[in-house]
């Protein structure tokens, strides 16, 4: 029987103006410890993020999640935050924050394969 392995995530969240406070669902970062996981998916859905700003520039946001993504996985392409432990590069992408991309509160669970749940949470969650 498989293990059961406790992880933690976060629904990333494109907030084209910041000052109304609405958002749409982009992606999910996942962190699982005793896997050494850490893994965002996300997808820039423009039409989406142009419903509630027309002015706001996907592209930009598609580099802000690519530095998402980048800082996961570590290494000189993450920068110094790549250059952290996976639990502190974790806390530090899903701090609280007012900017154009940003973290929802963390929520724990448990899974077997952190990448099938990382897969199922973004298929809910932003899909």
């Amino acid at each position: 029987m498989q293990e059961k392995h406790l992880f933690e995530y976060a629904v990333i969240r494109v907030v084209p103006r910041v000052e109304r406070e609405e958002f749409i669902n982009a992606g999910v970062i996942l962190y699982c410890a005793s896997e050494q996981f850490l893994k965002v998916i996300y997808q820039v859905d423009e039409k989406k993020i142009h419903a509630l700003n027309a002015d706001t520039d996907s592209s930009e946001i598609e580099c802000f999640l690519k530095a998402w993504d980048q800082i996961c996985i570590g290494g000189k392409k993450g920068g110094a935050l790549g250059a952290l432990p996976l639990a502190s590069r974790f806390r530090w992408l899903t701090a609280t924050r007012s900017s154009v991309v940003q973290a929802s509160k963390v929520h724990p669970g448990f899974s077997h394969n952190p990448q099938e749940t990382l897969q199922r949470l973004f298929e809910e969650l932003v899909l």
